[in-house]
């Protein structure tokens, strides 16, 4: 770490929870859009059989993952364009 002046370690650090933030507001907006979904499509009514039962998990765990994965390359915009605009001097 005695390679990184103090601006630069707070620029990092920076990055890092703008990083997160960003991951956790796309997380809360993909679960919120798949119960949306789950709830819309009256997803639970096949979980009465055996097979609806046994596909419901993989079911809802594909929509999120598509959702949150859609997210991605507004997540790298917003933290690259962040970092863009730091001084690092």
């Amino acid at each position: 770490m005695s390679q990184l002046s103090p601006i630069e370690i707070s620029n990092w650090i920076a990055i890092y929870l703008a990083a997160g933030l960003c991951c956790a507001i796309a997380m809360a907006l993909s679960v919120s859009v798949t119960l949306h979904g789950l709830w819309r499509d009256r997803a639970w009514a096949e979980v009465g059989t055996l097979k609806g039962a046994v596909l419901f998990l993989p079911k809802a765990w594909w929509r999120w993952q598509k959702l949150y994965l859609l997210s991605t390359p507004v997540t790298l915009g917003i933290v690259g364009y962040f970092a863009a605009s730091m001084a690092w001097r």
